[in-house]
């Protein structure tokens, strides 16, 4: 009774839901490809390669996430020799997934978690073993793999605070759910301790740190090709750059006026804005229309760098996949999600590049990373847009502060390596059985 009340409730809300999922696919584009994928309809020929390989099913939703299952599919392949289908729920993470995966591997869209499609997506890949990266706990698909004897397992678990209240109220179905999870490798204690209160046996549960520190890594190439993108606005070496990386609505606004309120001592001081969905660019060009800034757009340049149309103050990238490249001319770094929204975004990557990184006063889906931050005295959190703008203001005044910070970010990196061996080390018996 509790599954049928489950996809009951699934279909509903699926349906519901079904014009906005319709209308990103418009927006985005790039959601159209695959769309039978995720009804788990193949072409003839790909049903024929899927046949050809045991492989293991590992699903990733978005770019944070394929980072981590991809590092994954290249540490489980130095120790067996299999072939992968990777699925991905956002047309961003397929793009990724796309650029680095090789043969014989797969790249698919997920299915909708209904029974029908969930079976005839396993007849069709015959996974060896289930990966599921972060809380992707899609209940169909464990039922039906536990059903079927194939292991599942969940990599660089995380439930937040904010999740936890949720999931509490079905615990009815979480802790029928849970037991069906072979093994939950978990990024912190808290994590641990939410997902055992939620009905997960304690002996399955082990805390062992996050992958993403193993993630990052620096392209010289693409860093020089954005110095000469920012050369070509007639930004000069020594002139700070002020990089807002993956901004939500507000953001964008809050760092303008940080911004023009620093010029006033730093005249010199520029500003990068990097929103979180490329789409959004025209919303926030309109909300900045009234600033006294000039604006370039990098759509409106060539790759490096040509095609600006004057020397400007402000560079707003509409692209993707280039964010981190301008986290190596940062003087300072914002990290977004994190002011007017409470969820955050990944801060080991700017971290890497030894850069001091502001970030807004919570950051629920990072709540472990954050920690080993704070405690590192790495990282500069901020309450509100005033505090923001001292904040940075200070850097600015204060240079050495700021390398000192981004010394320290760096070495948090560094030092919380390891997450990706202790993680195998815990499935080899299962991957072993399979």
């Amino acid at each position: 009774m509790v599954w049928i009340i489950y996809n009951l409730l699934f279909v509903i809300g699926f349906t519901l839901l079904l014009p906005r999922f319709l209308w990103r696919m418009w927006r985005r584009g790039g959601y159209r490809g695959g769309f039978a994928q995720r009804w788990a309809s193949y072409a003839p020929d790909l049903r024929a390669r899927l046949a050809a390989h045991p492989r293991i099913w590992i699903h990733a939703v978005s770019v944070g996430e394929m980072y981590v299952a991809l590092r994954f599919i290249e540490a489980i392949r130095e120790r067996y020799p299999v072939a992968f289908v990777v699925t991905t729920t956002t047309s961003t993470g397929h793009a990724i997934a796309k650029e680095r995966l090789q043969d014989p591997d797969e790249l698919l869209y997920f299915p909708i978690d209904i029974p029908p499609i969930v079976r005839r997506a396993l007849r069709a890949i015959q996974p060896r073993a289930v990966l599921l990266v972060d809380y992707e706990l899609w209940p169909n698909l464990i039922r039906h793999c536990y059903a079927a004897r194939i292991p599942v397992m969940l990599l660089n678990g995380r439930v937040s605070e904010r999740s936890f209240r949720g999931y509490r109220k079905l615990r009815r179905f979480t802790r029928r759910l849970l037991p069906m999870v072979d093994l939950m490798a978990m990024q912190g204690p808290a994590d641990g301790d939410r997902l055992i209160a939620l009905g997960a046996p304690a002996g399955r549960v082990h805390v062992v740190g996050t992958p993403k520190y193993e993630t990052v890594s620096r392209d010289a190439a693409r860093e020089a090709e954005i110095g000469r993108v920012l050369a070509s606005l007639g930004w000069g070496p020594d002139d700070p750059i002020l990089v807002g990386g993956s901004t939500w609505p507000g953001e964008e606004a809050a760092l303008v006026r940080a911004f023009q309120q620093c010029r006033s001592r730093h005249p010199n001081l520029r500003l990068v804005l990097v929103p979180r969905h490329a789409e959004r660019a025209n919303d926030v060009l309109r909300e900045l229309e009234t600033a006294s800034v000039q604006i370039q757009r990098r759509t409106r340049m060539s790759a490096d760098g040509g095609g600006a149309s004057r020397p400007s103050d402000l560079l707003l990238v509409d692209t993707t996949g280039e964010l981190r490249h301008y986290y190596a001319h940062a003087a300072i770094i914002f990290v977004g999600k994190s002011l007017t929204r409470t969820e955050g975004q990944n801060i080991i990557e700017p971290a890497l590049y030894g850069r001091p990184i502001v970030v807004g006063p919570r950051l629920d889906n990072f709540e472990s990373i954050l920690h080993d931050f704070v405690e590192a005295e790495a990282i500069v959190q901020v309450s509100d847009e005033v505090a923001l703008a001292d904040r940075i203001q200070d850097l600015l005044d204060h240079p050495d502060k700021g390398q000192t910070l981004g010394e320290r970010a760096a070495g948090v990196v560094r030092a919380q390596a390891g997450a990706v061996d202790r993680t195998l080390d815990l499935m080899e018996p299962l991957l072993k059985s399979i």
